[in-house]
């Protein structure tokens, strides 16, 4: 993947932007941030050159005065969501993420949970959040939202909200995911700070959508496939383009909500410092590309890789098909075909050749290989094995590991474990290749080449094991499977 993106040019630019929005108000500063903070590998999949932790190298330029308010939406708790690229749910993203804050010195200041109505699993995260030291405030739903403005605005709406406490002058709102409240934390503060008599204001970090792309280009729609699950749906900045005559990109959303936060302004200030959702915003990604068709291949074969979750998650039964109907729409605006994904192919003919499940990896530099399902380790970890012995320069009829190496773990396992496959998880497979390496020189040869897998794309012709998908994206692999499962089993690990 050839890069498109000028990370240099956007921290320069993006951090001048939030030293403009810094001086603008006399208050405090609520400015939400979009996305994910530390890690956003859907940034950095889709502008290929964007360093998936250019937010918070940010941030740290700001470490005496920002402070950190964690919102996380009771639903999500109640739903158990997960981050797709992790795995984790989001209730353990919020304690990666406040460790994460920690660990770079920035302060975080409490957790908030919105649109709280009393969830039992809600109850329980605020109770062990509680136990763990944080503060926790709670968020409740406004009846009306977002459209009856005279109560969101009133000691009924926005007034019923907790207050939460803030010692700094830059208060940065953050989630786990999309669609965790940062928006109306940020304006239920604003209410209570003109209630104590404080002018504070508002302004948004957001990467996507890209408000100066084209509505329809792939990486705006690619937004779309990512929030899919949400109904999030790009459109017209109608304020902007009646303001300013120019058109530009923003979300349903932001719209919507964007006459609430010109009343909450007009109520506390006198008058709105912004004429747009568009301009609340701080984002200069627009003006970073400098190769579009290098970030529109990528954000074409992210569309793909979130349809193909998609299709997983309803298999599985936790979708109804909603999700994978709406990327598929997608697709169908972006003219996107599943087979322009080249290891999709690959692997289907490979399982059609060995009639048992494989898989199909595609390595940085464009080489393709594939791996079969033997009686020693499933398809991913052949595959992954094939790819370190390529990589290494290592003939293909070397074995890195024997046997004798392998069968005494399965054998162990099948003992003391309930499974319904007696085939080795891919980290035990790393985990046997780090043993021979200590005697072999081409075990050791293709281990040293594992930091070079990084960035490959990889398909399987079955739904793999939770622990697999996890091992591969640790690596840096982009996984995408078939939606069906290894056997007919009801208990799928």
């Amino acid at each position: 993947m050839r890069k498109g993106f000028d990370n240099d040019k956007y921290l320069r630019e993006q951090s001048q932007q939030i030293m403009q929005r810094l001086s603008q108000f006399d208050g405090k500063l609520y400015m939400e941030f979009g996305g994910k903070l530390f890690d956003d590998h859907h940034a950095s999949r889709v502008l290929p050159g964007f360093e998936p932790d250019s937010k918070i190298r940010m941030l740290m330029q700001l470490t005496d005065e920002a402070e950190i308010v964690v919102a996380i939406s009771a639903g999500d708790i109640e739903k158990s969501k997960k981050r797709d690229d992790y795995g984790i749910t989001y209730e353990d993203e919020v304690l990666r993420v406040v460790d994460a804050f920690r660990e770079r010195g920035l302060y975080v200041g409490s957790v908030v949970i919105t649109r709280f109505a009393g969830q039992s699993s809600a109850v329980a995260f605020k109770r062990k959040l509680e136990a763990l030291g944080l503060n926790v405030f709670l968020h409740y739903p406004i009846e009306g939202y977002p459209i009856n403005i005279e109560h969101i605005v009133s000691d009924e709406g926005f007034g019923k909200n907790d207050y939460i406490e803030t010692s700094r002058r830059l208060v940065v709102v953050t989630g786990p995911g999309p669609g965790s409240g940062k928006m109306a934390t940020c304006l239920s503060q604003l209410y209570h700070d003109s209630k104590r008599g404080l002018k504070s204001g508002y302004a948004k970090f957001e990467t996507f959508p890209i408000w100066n792309i084209p509505l329809k280009h792939p990486v705006n729609l690619a937004y779309e496939a990512a929030t899919a699950d949400l109904d999030d749906v790009n459109m017209i900045d109608p304020f902007h383009l009646e303001a300013y005559g120019e058109t530009t990109v923003n979300y349903n959303r932001d719209i919507e909500i964007f006459p609430v936060l010109r009343e909450t302004f007009q109520r506390i200030m006198g008058e709105c410092p912004y004429k747009s959702p568009t301009d609340m915003g701080v984002n200069m990604a627009g003006f970073c590309i400098f190769d579009d068709e290098a970030c529109s291949e990528a954000s074409r074969m992210e569309i793909i890789r979130r349809y193909y979750a998609a299709l997983v998650r309803q298999r599985k039964g936790d979708d109804d098909g909603h999700e994978a109907a709406k990327i598929e729409m997608i697709m169908r605006q972006a003219g996107i075909s599943i087979f322009e994904r080249e290891v999709v192919t690959a692997a289907m003919q490979k399982e059609a050749e060995t009639e048992r499940p494989a898989c199909a990896i595609q390595l940085p530099d464009g080489r393709l290989l594939t791996g079969r399902t033997t009686d020693l380790m499933g398809s991913a970890s052949a595959a992954l094995l094939n790819a370190l012995k390529v990589l290494a320069g290592i003939p293909d009829p070397v074995l890195l590991m024997h046997s004798g190496i392998i069968k005494p773990v399965q054998k162990l396992k099948d003992s003391f474990t309930v499974r319904t496959s007696g085939l080795l998880h891919i980290d035990e497979i790393l985990i046997a290749l780090c043993i021979c390496a200590q005697t072999d020189d081409n075990a050791a040869k293709a281990l040293a080449q594992l930091h070079n897998v990084k960035g490959s794309e990889l398909h399987s012709s079955v739904i793999l094991s939770s622990v697999d998908i996890n091992t591969l994206r640790e690596l840096g692999i982009n996984v995408t499977c078939e939606p069906k499962f290894e056997t007919q089993k009801l208990y799928n690990t």
